[in-house]
């Protein structure tokens, strides 16, 4: 992923800063606990393709 594209993009839900993970090809918002996958070099940048980095206690 190019970075002055890294610089322009933020959280959809809270404008936070994204951090990069390039080994898992998503970005990272610390702020929501949530990461947006990056397919074919392409971040999906949609609420309903967030994952949760928070783990469910079931």
């Amino acid at each position: 992923m190019e970075s002055h594209l890294l610089e322009v993009l933020v959280c959809p839900l809270c404008k936070s800063k994204l951090e990069h993970q390039r080994d898992q090809q998503r970005l990272v918002c610390k702020a929501d606990k949530l990461a947006f996958p990056i397919r074919d070099g392409i971040p999906l940048m949609l609420q309903s393709e967030a994952i949760s980095l928070i783990e469910s206690n079931n």
